[in-house]
């Protein structure tokens, strides 16, 4: 019996997280064309004979969002052969985390609108992208608790509540002010600064930023982040 050969098609997709101080939120376009015409969905796109994955997704992100400068994780291959109601296509699907307060984001390319969505609206999107988002969100919860990458989506300097306010919304569940405080300042890797909030109704916080350099320096030695 002949076996017969897939004629498949390469794409990308991309998870752009970001955070506004209260919610994790991710970035959406919506479609212009069939299928899923007005479907929100993951910036995508195929892949050019000439370009690695990871440079495809760099260059789609910027066609139909805006975002420059954004650095990419792959997150999994999606290869289902029905994804896709048109023809196969397998997408190797990215993911990264952004302060959204530093982009400048707008509708590009077979894009209608370009805009940011907390995760708790749950729209229903195109093709399969939230299983790859669900998956996203997964990585990125598994990642936070033995990584320092919750700092990518804050200021360069935050107050400690901010912090606790994004480890809670990626989590997706509240933490006890006084145990997070403690076990985060203990590691080490935050930098008091002088300066601390104005124009708020209570007592002003401390500002504090993350030393890298220092959290670079320790893991050399065999230090853990656990959180």
């Amino acid at each position: 019996m002949k076996r017969q050969i897939a004629n498949s098609f390469l794409a990308v997709d991309s998870v752009i997280f970001g955070f506004d101080g209260e919610c994790l939120r991710v970035l959406l376009t919506k479609r212009l064309n069939e299928p899923y015409l007005g479907y929100w969905s993951l910036p995508g796109g195929l892949v050019r004979v000439d370009e690695s994955t990871a440079a495809a997704a760099v260059r789609v992100l910027e066609e139909k969002t805006g975002l420059k400068k954004v650095y990419l994780e792959q997150l999994y291959t999606f290869s289902d052969p029905d994804r896709d109601p048109r023809q196969r296509i397998v997408s190797v699907a990215h993911y990264a985390l952004v302060r959204s307060t530093d982009h400048a984001i707008h509708a590009g390319r077979h894009t209608e609108l370009a805009d940011w969505f907390d995760l708790d609206e749950k729209k229903k999107l195109a093709f399969d992208h939230r299983k790859i988002l669900d998956l996203a969100i997964e990585r990125v919860r598994g990642q936070i608790r033995y990584k320092p990458i919750g700092f990518e989506l804050l200021p360069t300097r935050f107050t400690l509540t901010q912090l606790q306010k994004l480890y809670e919304a990626i989590l997706g569940t509240a933490l006890d002010k006084r145990n997070f405080r403690k076990k985060i300042l203990a590691m080490n890797l935050l930098e008091g600064l002088e300066e601390k909030e104005i124009g708020v109704g209570r007592k002003p916080a401390q500002y504090w930023r993350f030393d890298k350099k220092k959290y670079n320096e320790l893991t050399q030695k065999g230090f853990v982040f656990e959180l």
